[in-house]
């Protein structure tokens, strides 16, 4: 079982993106006193004897929080959750919040892994998505967490910027690897609805690059990490041997999980979901009154099994066949085979020792390809 703590703080809204956040933060003490609530009382729905693997906070900018209340939130997990040895323990953090005394505090909780949202080493860049650290500062804060002794960091990327070219790009993927640093995450961007990036484009302010634009930048970054050693484990996912991202491997292997904070997701490993309330003011009143708002569904068996195929084909594990029988029986079996005939004549599918996966070039079509695989 792991845990993930969903903290909605940020200091600004960045243009992209659409997670559930406050820049607000007048009801910070009471939404820690109610994400305090909310982790002892579901206590019960660990299953009896299971451990919590692995912890993730965030957000929102779960680096919002100081250090004392990161230490609460973690004294809270401690006292209620059995936690297993060695699992890792991430927290998201803006580069700008990350001076050396932060880091010296983050080196003295049990957190092992910090995930930095860079999205690009470019000023212009970092000016248009509304980031509100510079360049400089992604270096500063690498260099003040290592000094720590936090070495396992991952850093988030975005490509296909509008006006973005190949030599950018190019430049950001090469200033990663200067500052050699184990994972990458690295996302199209998307124009997601009621994003500030939405409207612009919707206005004719800016304009979407093209498909053949994106198919490049995804080449070329997988080109430059594959030669620098970084596994291709997931499809927007690359790491050194041994630095995959513990805590999202198990979304993708459907490990079980608790979300606590609003618009957090829980998941039992077998076919229950639930939501929170993704509003702050509502999560805080449902706590205080002792009852948490959220909702919850069943997974229906076509539910499932297209969850399962779309999270294990994302992977490098791909789909084990023996596993996909038991889980959903032989005829499911023939029937993914079936569709998965046409893309294993064009090489853009391999089957070898009873795994289904992607090739590199299926790959840069993989949403086409698994929406076939939905039989």
């Amino acid at each position: 079982m792991n845990l993930y703590l969903h903290i909605p703080f940020c200091a600004s809204r960045c243009s992209y993106c659409d997670f559930y956040k406050e820049t607000k933060q007048d009801e910070r003490l009471a939404f820690l006193r109610a994400l305090e609530m909310e982790l002892c009382s579901r206590r019960s729905e660990l299953p009896e004897g299971a451990l919590v693997e692995h912890i993730y906070l965030g957000g929102g900018t779960p680096s919002q929080l100081s250090i004392s209340e990161l230490e609460r939130l973690f004294d809270t997990i401690w006292r209620h959750y059995p936690i297993a040895e060695g699992g890792e323990i991430t927290i998201e953090c803006n580069p700008d919040d990350v001076t050396p005394d932060y880091a010296r505090g983050l080196a003295q909780l049990p957190t092992n892994r910090v995930s930095m949202g860079v999205q690009s080493f470019h000023e212009a860049d970092l000016r248009f998505l509304s980031r509100r650290h510079s360049a400089e500062q992604v270096t500063a804060a690498v260099d003040a967490l290592r000094s720590e002794g936090l070495t396992n960091l991952s850093l988030d990327l975005i490509y296909g910027l509008p006006r973005q070219t190949e030599e950018l790009w190019e430049a950001n993927i090469a200033r990663f690897l200067e500052l050699d640093v184990p994972h990458l995450s690295a996302y199209h961007l998307i124009y997601e609805e009621g994003t500030a990036l939405m409207r612009l484009l919707q206005a004719g302010k800016v304009q979407a690059v093209d498909e053949e634009a994106s198919l490049r930048f995804f080449e070329l970054l997988i080109q430059r990490l594959k030669a620098a050693g970084y596994e291709h484990y997931e499809i927007s996912n690359f790491a050194r041997p041994g630095c995959y991202a513990q805590h999202n491997t198990g979304y993708w292997q459907g490990v079980p999980y608790l979300g606590f904070g609003p618009s957090a997701h829980s998941y039992d490993g077998e076919r229950r979901r639930s939501y929170n309330v993704a509003s702050l003011r509502d999560y805080i009143a449902g706590m205080e009154r002792g009852v948490r708002d959220y909702e919850e569904e069943l997974l229906g068996e076509e539910e499932l099994q297209h969850e399962y195929i779309l999270t294990r084909m994302r992977t490098q594990w791909g789909i084990v066949y023996a596993d996909y029988a038991e889980r959903f029986g032989e005829p499911a079996l023939s029937a993914l085979r079936r569709a998965a005939a046409p893309y294993l004549a064009t090489e853009r599918l391999t089957e070898a020792g009873g795994i289904l996966r992607l090739t590199e070039r299926g790959v840069f079509v993989s949403d086409g390809i698994l929406a076939d695989l939905f039989v």
